[in-house]
């Protein structure tokens, strides 16, 4: 049994121990970067690139070799619950062969510098101007194997940087297996900051907000082009009907609810199937159910300061058959499930995301439903951002 008052998990973050001081990067190679006060505002221009890719600055020795192959198998790795083969960052070395080539590097969104500290190359000597002299001491002389250092905004806006660095070549796979969980929650992050504030920059719906707010004591963030299918006790369905896609995020909650179910996956996973043989039926007949057959993954997560758990995998249509059996109509696609305890209002919540997009990559498209699902606010949130704000002024 899970108490109502029980420790949050730590968050997926590691950053806050780091324990290497970090200096201002070079601006060029060998001199100084001042950093950039907040004071007055951040009028830099915005950090550019793809969605879901990351830059990696690397010779070319280390990238087609085992330090590239670790990079691959990690940021760059398959994701196993999409239909179709899609990794989890699309992954583009650079060298820094001249200064104009650092010059482009600065601009992108998503960057990973990676080198052993001792070598001559450009990429190690940014590094080390990362450093302070002590921390170079200490991880050339090994009594710190391995740094990953994160830096936001460094040289332009909505900018995540990261510095993984070792004493040795061999130090670097460790370095980037020790970094890997921390980077891939740093860029996700990043990347669903971008993507909120693009689909909720022009015609959000905040009287639909206002709506779920009065009737359930919740609300998120709606996109101008979401309807809402159902809104009815414990439950709301908001759909993005497009020509050959569509895309959902239901809310469904439970009201006194035991912290201790969520411990469960095969709770999740049943009640989920519940509420989506109830509610989300197809035209045709039919409900979405969960593809057991296919993986599916649950990590305990801390979700906007709440005991959570995020379950990932595949949905299919299924429906009964003439003989009377539950059988699967073909129709599918990814799902993000997010289940987490309030501890003020006492509730359950699940908030879970859909796309049905055939033919299209689906990573990004599902990225977008958990942006929504990371909007959620209750009535107590809003009192207190309200309450804060004053007390700032």
């Amino acid at each position: 049994m899970v108490p109502r008052s029980a420790a949050l998990p730590p968050l997926r973050s590691r950053t806050a121990r780091l324990l290497i001081p970090l200096l201002a990067v070079g601006a060029a190679f060998g001199t100084l970067l001042t950093s950039v006060g907040c004071g007055g505002g951040d009028f830099r221009p915005e950090a550019s690139g793809k969605d879901g890719e990351i830059v990696i600055v690397i010779d070319s020795t280390y990238w087609n070799g085992p330090v590239g192959d670790t990079l691959r198998s990690t940021l760059g790795a398959y994701v196993g619950t999409l239909p179709t083969p899609e990794r989890l960052f699309e992954l583009r070395a650079v060298e820094l062969d001249t200064e104009a080539d650092f010059e482009r590097v600065k601009r992108l969104r998503n960057i990973v510098f990676v080198a052993p500290l001792s070598d001559s190359t450009n990429e190690a000597r940014v590094i080390r101007s990362t450093l302070s002299p002590e921390a170079r001491e200490a991880v050339l002389s090994g009594e710190v194997p391995t740094v990953g250092v994160p830096r936001e905004d460094l040289w332009r806006r909505n900018q995540q940087v990261y510095f993984i660095t070792a004493a040795t070549p061999e130090g670097l796979i460790d370095a980037i297996l020790d970094k890997a969980d921390d980077m891939i929650y740093l860029f996700n992050r990043a990347e669903r900051r971008r993507l909120q504030r693009d689909m909720f920059e022009k015609q959000r719906q905040f009287d639909l907000e206002d709506t779920l707010m009065a009737r359930h004591g919740f609300a998120v963030s709606v996109q101008h082009d979401y309807q809402i299918a159902i809104d009815t006790t414990n439950f709301v369905w908001l759909r993005r009907i497009l020509t050959d896609t569509w895309r959902s995020v239901f809310i469904a909650y439970i009201e006194n609810g035991d912290p201790s179910l969520l411990d469960d996956p095969t709770w999740i996973y049943d009640t989920r199937d519940s509420l989506t043989q109830r509610y989300v039926q197809g035209n045709l007949g039919g409900w979405v159910e969960i593809d057991r057959r296919r993986p599916l993954t649950t990590e305990n997560i801390n979700f906007l300061g709440r005991y959570g758990f995020e379950t990932r995998g595949l949905w299919h249509m299924v429906g009964y058959d003439e003989a009377g059996n539950v059988t699967p109509f073909g129709m599918g696609g990814p799902f993000v499930t997010y289940t987490f305890y309030d501890e003020q209002s006492g509730r359950i919540y699940m908030i879970d995301g859909m796309v049905f997009a055939p033919n299209f990559p689906k990573r990004e498209f599902l990225r977008q439903t958990e942006v929504i699902a990371y909007t959620f606010r209750t009535r107590a949130d809003v009192e207190q951002a309200r309450r804060a704000d004053r007390e700032a002024d």
